[in-house]
């Protein structure tokens, strides 16, 4: 329960009262600040609490926006404060001094005291968010004429049309924007007022994602059909969910995380569908279905990767960005840049048509080649962007892109014996360790000793790689280069070892190690820090890996065993990072989040 207190003298036949009842708050009334105070100080710490000048004239949607957001420590509009548990101390200093003040000052001079409240609360170094209200009204009227004129603005928008198209993204694809979004917010409210959560659809979303991999594991035309309409269904719930979520202003950091987790979840294990489909009618496409994991994990530590090493630089000068700017200023130029870097709506909508229409192979390849192509066009951008811009990167970006990079005991080991190793080329550094075991892996015989020499100077070149800190123009290439290196070892590895049921079992273990650097992502980006070193120790970094896999592929040549091994690795990693992740998240006391742009 939240607790909203009128300041002021009542106004006859307002509906202010019955509007923050409906907004789950409990109205008290007061009037001065005194009794405000007074008021405030029976409140239970743990609760929010409203501050509201009973002469508020404005949309329900407006008050719900500036009372109920939970991603802010403190909002305002004028003649409404709320303060969150965080906020409160702060406020109950801005009371007092007041309070404290000479009986004529105790208003303000007569001015609104949720008002006077926010200014305190600025100064007070308090975040006090002020939403942006468009054609929704929110005033405090002084006369009973502006009373008037206020309440007709108010009768001449229809706010529940407002809050249905700003529970649409700001920016979604084509497909999501034109195909999707004009019914799914539809959805949304039918969600809400049945007391639906957006966790709960996000999980309805996963587990039809589930049930069209099922069905395309059947392998045949019928199951097909049925997997690609039901992973169609599942976008649309995926959409549904972050639209359930404005429409509410149901927001928490859990539920990005579920979020975002389970999309590369559903469509991974989809993947995983289509191939097994695949093998039932003789067709083996497991190379295929983990190169496309592989590519599309790789894009998304590109994105995550450049934009936490940008995300508080100190300046962009980029001629790159600045073109950019200029292109989304047109919006034909807008629609087709979003295309061509296939997000997720027109990703999963090729997929559910070739899969009802075609083979699964058919489906790799399609989305091979374009996810290919739309890596090659963002990392362009993002290397021209970078060469061109003139700025500082922090020790904030430094700090993101080293957790980012997950390097285990032995690449951390060196990094410290090379701490005072002269200024190095980070990237280099990395591709060149990187394509070096790569390549081994590729060329050099199967079940021979190079690969794991390879290895061992992948540590070597990662160690140094990350032995200063990451802030260099190209720097946070250093993550997506490590991602590559040790997903692609492990593919070449286990596409040569030709043990049976080794790709499938490398697929599992890439899928575990992807999983546990999204949650680093998001953890990150929740403000809470990477996972415990413990954890990445005891997984072994990405170095770790990479030569344990080698060790494997050189000494386990004969039958399954290889696959067994992988096996063993794969549900190893998941279980540790599965049962630490779902612990951090279940607890995490992480901020709120939101999400307006749409991940690839």
């Amino acid at each position: 329960m939240s607790t909203a207190i009128l300041t002021g003298p009542p106004v006859p036949g307002s509906p202010l009262e019955g509007d923050l009842r409906s907004l789950g708050f409990d109205v008290r009334i007061a009037t001065d600040p005194r009794e405000t105070a007074a008021l405030l100080a029976a409140v239970p710490a743990a609760e929010r609490v409203a501050v509201v000048d009973p002469r508020f004239v404005g949309h329900v949607h407006a008050l719900r926006l500036t009372l109920t957001d939970p991603r802010f420590p403190a909002a305002t509009a004028p003649g409404a404060l709320t303060a969150q548990p965080e906020a409160r101390p702060a406020l109950t200093r801005a009371l007092t001094t007041l309070t404290a003040a000479e009986p004529g000052a105790a208003d303000g001079g007569g001015r609104i005291l949720p008002d006077l409240l926010a200014e305190a609360l600025d100064a007070d170094g308090v975040g006090v968010h002020r939403p942006e209200f468009g054609t929704l009204v929110a005033a405090v009227p002084a006369d009973p004429q502006s009373r008037k004129e206020t309440r007709d603005a108010v009768e001449a928008v229809d706010d529940e049309a407002v809050r249905l198209r700003s529970a649409v993204k700001a920016r979604d694809g084509f497909f999501t924007t034109f195909f999707i979004s004009p019914y799914s917010r539809y959805i949304a409210r039918w969600c809400a007022r049945r007391g639906l959560t957006p966790n709960q659809v996000t999980t309805a979303s996963l587990l039809t994602a589930l049930i069209a991999a099922g069905c395309a594991a059947t392998g045949t035309r019928g199951g097909y059909v049925a997997a690609g309409v039901l992973l169609l269904f599942s976008f649309v719930l995926d959409c549904t969910d972050g639209q359930l979520a404005r429409y509410s202003l149901q927001y928490s950091t859990m539920g990005a995380w579920l979020d975002a987790t389970f999309d590369r979840a559903k469509e991974y294990a989809y993947y995983a569908g289509l191939a097994l489909g695949a093998a039932r009618g003789g067709d083996d496409v497991w190379a295929l279905a983990l190169g496309a994991m592989v590519l599309q994990t790789c894009r998304h530590v590109v994105d995550f990767s450049f934009n936490e090493a940008n995300h508080d630089a100190t300046a962009n000068t980029s001629p790159t960005a600045a073109l950019s700017d200029k292109l989304d200023a047109k919006g034909w130029t807008v629609w087709a840049r979003r295309m061509i870097v296939l997000p997720i709506g027109e990703r999963w909508a090729m997929i559910a048509v070739l899969t009802a229409v075609a083979t699964p192979r058919i489906v790799f390849y399609a989305l091979l080649a374009g996810c290919a192509f739309a890596a090659c066009y963002t990392t362009a951008g993002r290397l021209l962007r970078s060469v061109t811009r003139k700025a500082r990167r922090t020790d904030r970006a430094a700090r993101a892109l080293a957790d980012l990079a997950d390097s285990g005991p032995m690449a951390q080991g060196l990094a410290h014996a090379f701490k005072n190793l002269g200024r190095t080329l980070a990237p280099v550094t990395a591709l060149i360790g990187g394509a070096a075991v790569v390549a081994t892996a590729a060329l050099a015989p199967y079940g021979g000793p190079w690969p794991v020499v390879a290895a061992l100077g992948y540590a070597l070149t990662s160690g140094i790689a990350v032995a200063r800190p990451l802030k260099g123009a190209l720097d946070w290439l250093v993550p997506p280069v490590f991602r590559a290196a040790e997903y692609v070892t492990i593919l070449v590895l286990a596409a040569r070892s030709e043990a049976p049921g080794a790709l499938p079992a490398a697929f599992g273990l890439v899928a575990a190690v992807a999983y546990h650097h999204y949650d680093t992502v998001y953890r990150i980006r929740g403000g809470t820090g990477a996972p415990p070193a413990w954890l990445v120790r005891t997984i072994g970094g990405h170095e770790g890996r990479t030569l344990v896999v080698a060790v494997l592929a050189a000494t386990l040549t004969a039958g399954d065993h290889l696959s067994l091994a992988l096996t063993v690795l794969a549900v190893a990693v998941a279980l540790v990072v599965l049962v630490e992740s779902i612990r951090f998240w279940v607890s995490s006391g992480a901020p709120a989040v939101h999400d307006e742009g749409e991940p690839a």
